[in-house]
């Protein structure tokens, strides 16, 4: 639907807050219609419905809302009701506010009213929030719940991996080499059992082996628990004995922390990828090289399903951040990096150029071309994930997977050999 079309003699502003929210309503000419305060409850936003109905708002002519967050209860309802609904950087109406105000006062219902205002005189230049299914809206909370849960399990890891360099090098000796490091179940089940050196090095082999069947391990149990044996009987500088046992317990406690984000992680991620696989867009989005069921989620929950949401492919790479800005006054010109993006989708991207350049020729090609142009490693890669936007974003819009032959066909062999 394109509200900036449809008739609105009427906007509404909400500040919202914890316990109540300011409401406020303004004509056309800009002047005040209304001006109340609900609770945050039932009864206050069916007021606020109430409040709308009684100045116009219609299924065929809804009041654009404008408010300063797009998450919360308040917003899913007006959301759920179909009505545009315009998430306003509070910084926009700072700024907005001081138009209004030499002496610069400030309360609830100025900013409620610079809200209503600035869809009065500016709403063209602000986007709506996205009418995305609410498959996908669940698929956003899962994805950025499991991208925190990751985020947290890495800083457990580096509070651990700190604590053990201070007394306990024998472990990180013997996990060093892991793909998963501490964060790995035989290295946890481990130091659970034998959370100070002192300990490590009465672990006789059987226990180890025991410890490593515990953990999961399947193969090559006895030759590991030999290998880790050998590293905790080395010799090793120590703490004094009752600093070493009290570190000890410090060491559990941080464990713990460890064990509980990497649970949070695992069970997000398979509640993210399995919500990811019912959506329709699912086939699409993991024909990509590069891309597998969880980061797959991950890009759908920032990009969403609502088709109107990106009115083109570079509307879209601005918002992923792939896309350069330019910054030209004078004689002066910059091309630049984006630092205004969506972070998440940008890092998903890194990860999903980066893993592109061993499943496919034509990635590989392209970021070899960018690197031998002077492009650095970071740059390249962005170059990369902006080509796999504008590809995903066409592929979307027809319902159309990947192929690798449209995507980066080969160059004649003439332009080849004088290239070579």
């Amino acid at each position: 639907m394109d509200i900036t079309g449809l008739p609105a003699p009427v906007f509404c502003g909400v500040d919202w807050a914890e316990e109540h929210h300011d409401i406020a309503l303004v004509d056309a000419g800009g002047q005040q219609l209304a001006k109340v305060r609900i609770s945050d409850d039932a009864a206050g936003f069916a007021e606020l419905m109430a409040l709308l109905a009684e100045h116009g708002d219609s299924e065929d002519t809804p009041v654009p809302v404008a408010i300063e967050t797009s998450r919360g209860l308040l917003v899913a309802c007006l959301r759920a009701t179909g009505r545009p609904v315009f998430a306003i950087n509070p910084l926009a109406v700072a700024r907005y506010r001081d138009r209004h105000s030499v002496a610069r006062k400030k309360s609830d219902a100025v900013d409620a009213a610079a809200l209503a205002n600035i869809l009065r005189t500016d709403m063209a230049a602000h986007r709506p929030l996205p009418a995305d299914s609410e498959l996908v809206q669940a698929i956003t909370v899962l994805a950025r719940a499991q991208q925190d849960a990751v985020w947290a399990r890495g800083q457990a890891h580096n509070k651990l991996r700190s604590q053990l360099r201070e007394f306990y090098p024998a472990i990180l000796t013997a996990f060093a080499q892991h793909k998963h490091g501490l964060c790995s179940r035989e290295a946890r089940s481990i130091l659970a059992a034998a959370p100070t050196p002192a300990l490590a090095a009465k672990l006789t082999r059987r226990r180890l082996q025991s410890l490593l069947k515990q953990a999961g391990r399947i193969r090559g149990i006895q030759a590991e628990a030999e290998r880790i044996h050998e590293v905790f009987q080395r010799d090793y500088l120590h703490q004094l004995p009752q600093v070493e046992a009290a570190l000890g317990h410090q060491t559990s406690a941080l464990l713990r922390q460890l064990n509980t984000a990497c649970d949070n992680a695992d069970q997000l991620e398979e509640a993210a990828t399995q919500a990811f696989e019912e959506h329709p867009d699912a086939p699409v989005i993991r024909s990509f090289p590069g891309l597998a069921a969880l980061t797959g989620a991950r890009v759908l929950a920032e990009i969403g399903d609502d088709r109107t949401r990106f009115a083109t492919a570079g509307s879209l790479k601005a918002y992923a951040g792939s896309a350069p800005v330019t910054r030209a006054s004078g004689k002066s010109c910059k091309v630049m990096s984006r630092k205004v993006k969506n972070q998440r989708l940008a890092a998903v991207g890194y990860v999903w150029a980066f893993n592109s350049l061993t499943r496919s020729t034509g990635a590989r090609a392209h970021y070899d071309r960018r690197r031998a142009a002077g492009d650095h490693h970071v740059a390249a890669q962005r170059n990369l994930f902006n080509r796999f936007m504008s590809m995903l974003f066409r592929c979307l819009q027809t319902g159309h997977t990947y192929n690798e032959t449209i995507a980066f066909p080969q160059a004649p062999a003439e332009v080849q050999a004088a290239a070579a």
